[in-house]
């Protein structure tokens, strides 16, 4: 399972989502999910429907337990956690699982993207 999780402003549009999307998976094995907090699904959901992939939810209270790579201040104010795209990434791929680099930001700043591997599906294609 390779997870795409997502940040996100208000007034992000799917053309952001989808630039942050094709950042981060370049060079990858095929995303398997996306994820994002639950108050963010709605925004999420175009994008999810347009690559014909499920949609996770993740709960605000699991945010916090994740390791970042990025800390971000806004985001750790407004979050509680360094980075929401790596956060959402790593809840939704459960226990175990690691990221695979840094969030990327697409080129209007308007979206992150970082993606997530569970650990029993390191070193598979899917």
């Amino acid at each position: 399972m390779i997870v795409a999780g997502f940040g996100f402003r208000s007034g992000a549009g799917l053309p952001s989502l989808r630039a942050a999307f094709l950042l981060a998976q370049q060079g990858y094995p095929p995303v398997t999910h996306l994820a994002t907090v639950c108050g963010k699904l709605a925004v999420l959901a175009p994008l999810a429907e347009a690559l014909g992939l499920p949609l996770t939810g993740v709960e605000p209270e699991a945010l916090a337990a994740a390791a970042t790579i990025t800390r971000s201040a806004a985001s750790l104010a407004a979050h509680g956690t360094g980075s929401l795209a790596e956060a959402s990434a790593l809840a939704a791929a459960g226990v175990g699982a690691g990221l695979l680099g840094p969030r990327h930001i697409s080129p209007d700043r308007m979206a992150t993207c970082a993606l997530a591997i569970r650990a029993s599906a390191k070193g598979h294609s899917t």
